[in-house]
C-alpha cells in the first residue's frame, strides 16, 4: 500500500521537475539544499535565487526572437521590467544584466531610475515607460528625466489632462504612449479599468491635442489586462480591440510604431502548471501581423512589461510546523512559526496559491491538514493548493520536526507586506537570504537582512 508522501507526489505529478528534486528525503530547489539553509539560518526564512531572474528574461527573449524569425515579423521586441513587482536593488541589479528596459508606476520609482542611470546600470537610450496616474511629483520627476538624461523616457498618458501637465513641465520634445482603458473580465466587480483613456476618445484626443503640436509624438499604444496574457477568449477579444484601434490611429499618426501587448505572463503556482509560452508568443505575433497586413500598415515593435514573470519564480519562504491542533472531528491545524497574512500577504488578500512542499520527511505517511499562522486573526490560514481543494503533508510528529516551503513567491510579497515595517500582531520580518552562483556555477549565499527584533518594532512605534 502506497501511503508515503513521496507516493502521493509520484501519483499526482511528474516529479522530479526542472527546479525540484529529492535527495535522501531532502527537497532541493534549483540545486539548493534547503535543509542545509535551515540548519544554518533557522526559520522562518525567506530567500531569492537570483539566477532565475536572468533565466526567465532570456527565456522570454528567446520565444519572441524565434517567433519573429519564423513568421518573418519585421518589428523589434523590447522586454521591460515592472519595478513595482519588486523594487529591491538585488533584483534590479540582476535584471539590468540582461539588456532590458524599465517600467515605472509612481514618483518614487523615478528615484530608482536615477540611481540606475547614475551608476551606469541603465544605459543611454533605454526606455523608461512611465505608467500610472501622474501626480504633480510624478510629473516633476518624469520631466527631470526628460530634461537631464539621454534615456528614452516615454510617459504613458493615463488621462487627457496629463499631456498638458507634461508639456508645462518640460521644454524638450515629448514621446508619449497612450493607455487604453481595457474592459475587465465579467467576474470583476467593475466593468472597465480605472486606468487609461476610453477606446472612442483616443483618436479625438490625438487629433485635438497632439496632431498639430510639434513638441509631441505618439509612439506607443498600451493596454493592460489585469489577469495577464492567457489563452482565453477574453484576452484574444481585448487584443483584437487593441489592434483595431492601433490600425485606426496609425493611419492618422505616422509616428506610432510601438505596441504594448498588455499584462504579464503567468508563473508556476502548482506542480501541475502547464502553459505553452512559445505558442502564446507565436499566436500573438501572428494576430498582429495579420491585422497589419489586412490594413496595409507596418508591423509595430512589440513591448512587454513583465513583472511577476521576471522575479516571481526566484523567491521562496520556509517555515517550521510548530504544533498541531485537532479542531472538531475533521480539522487538523498545523501551526507555522510565522504568518500568512503578513509574510505571504497575497494568500490572504487575493487568495493566491503558491507551490507548497515539505522540505523533509517525504518518506513518512501523509495526512490532510489546514495551515494556520501566528496572528490572532481568523483569516490567517492556508487551506488548499491550486490543483486541489486540500493540503496534504507528512503526518505531524512532535518528536520529528517538519519544515515546509512556499515557492515562486518573489513578486509583491515584501512590498505588500511592508518590508521592515510594522506587521499585524507584530509578527517579525523573517531573515532574508540572497542566493547566487559564482563564475564556476557554485552556489553562494549572502545575508540580506536579519529577522526583525523587538527593538526594531519599539523604535518604529516610538518607544
Amino acid at each position: 500500500m502506497r501511503t508515503k508522501y513521496i507516493d502521493l507526489i509520484d501519483q499526482t505529478f511528474d516529479f522530479p521537475q526542472d527546479e525540484f528534486n529529492l535527495r535522501e528525503d531532502r527537497l532541493f530547489f534549483h540545486g539548493i539544499d534547503l535543509m542545509r539553509l535551515i540548519e544554518e539560518h533557522g526559520t522562518p526564512l525567506k530567500f531569492n535565487y537570483l539566477p532565475q531572474i536572468s533565466n526567465n528574461i532570456q527565456r522570454a527573449k528567446g520565444w519572441f526572437r524565434e517567433a519573429m524569425h519564423n513568421l518573418g515579423y519585421s518589428g523589434n521586441y523590447h522586454y521591460s521590467y515592472c519595478t513595482k513587482s519588486s523594487h529591491f536593488s538585488f533584483v534590479l541589479d540582476e535584471v539590468m544584466k540582461n539588456d532590458v528596459h524599465i517600467e515605472t508606476s509612481s514618483a518614487f520609482d523615478i528615484d530608482i531610475v536615477k540611481n540606475l542611470y547614475a551608476s551606469g546600470k541603465l544605459a543611454p537610450g533605454k526606455f523608461v515607460i512611465c505608467n500610472g496616474f501622474k501626480t504633480d511629483k510624478y510629473v516633476e520627476n518624469i520631466a527631470w528625466l526628460i530634461e537631464n538624461t539621454d534615456l528614452n523616457v516615454m510617459p504613458v498618458v493615463d488621462n487627457i489632462q496629463e499631456l498638458q501637465l507634461l508639456l508645462d513641465a518640460t521644454e524638450k520634445e515629448l514621446n508619449i504612449g497612450i493607455r487604453i482603458a481595457s474592459e475587465e473580465e465579467p467576474k470583476f466587480e467593475f466593468y472597465t479599468s480605472r486606468l487609461g483613456i476610453r477606446y472612442r476618445e483616443i483618436i479625438p484626443f490625438y487629433k485635438s491635442m497632439v496632431q498639430d503640436n510639434p513638441r509631441v509624438s505618439v509612439k506607443m499604444l498600451h493596454f493592460f489586462i489585469n489577469t495577464g496574457i492567457n489563452d482565453t477568449s477574453y484576452y484574444w477579444n481585448e487584443l483584437t480591440k487593441l489592434l483595431r484601434i492601433y490600425c485606426n490611429l496609425k493611419k492618422v499618426c505616422p509616428t506610432l510604431d510601438h505596441l504594448n501587448i498588455g499584462g504579464g505572463f503567468p508563473i508556476k503556482k502548482s506542480l501541475a502548471f502547464d502553459f505553452d509560452y512559445a505558442y502564446m508568443v507565436r499566436e500573438i505575433l501572428t494576430q498582429v501581423k495579420k491585422v497589419c497586413m489586412d490594413n496595409d500598415i507596418e508591423e509595430p515593435n512589440i513591448v512587454t512589461e513583465f513583472g511577476s514573470f521576471t522575479v516571481g519564480e526566484s523567491g521562496g519562504a520556509i517555515f517550521n510546523v510548530l504544533h498541531q491542533k485537532q479542531q472538531n472531528d475533521r480539522e487538523k491545524w498545523n501551526m507555522i512559526d510565522s504568518s500568512f497574512m503578513t509574510n505571504l500577504p497575497d494568500t490572504w488578500a487575493i487568495n493566491q496559491r503558491f507551490i507548497m512542499l515539505p522540505i523533509n520527511r517525504w518518506n513518512d505517511d501523509y495526512e490532510r491538514v489546514l495551515l494556520g499562522g501566528l496572528t490572532c486573526d481568523s483569516d490567517d490560514y492556508y487551506n488548499s493548493e491550486q490543483h486541489s481543494n486540500a493540503i496534504y503533508l507528512p503526518k505531524f510528529d512532535k518528536n520529528k520536526p517538519m519544515y515546509i516551503g512556499f515557492f515562486n513567491t518573489g513578486a509583491y510579497q515584501e512590498t505588500i507586506g511592508g518590508f521592515g515595517g510594522l506587521k499585524h500582531c507584530l509578527i517579525p520580518e523573517p531573515k532574508h537570504l540572497l542566493i547566487r552562483r559564482d563564475e564556476n556555477g557554485k552556489l553562494k549565499t549572502e545575508l540580506f537582512s536579519e529577522e526583525q527584533t523587538a527593538a526594531d518594532y519599539l523604535k518604529i512605534l516610538g518607544y
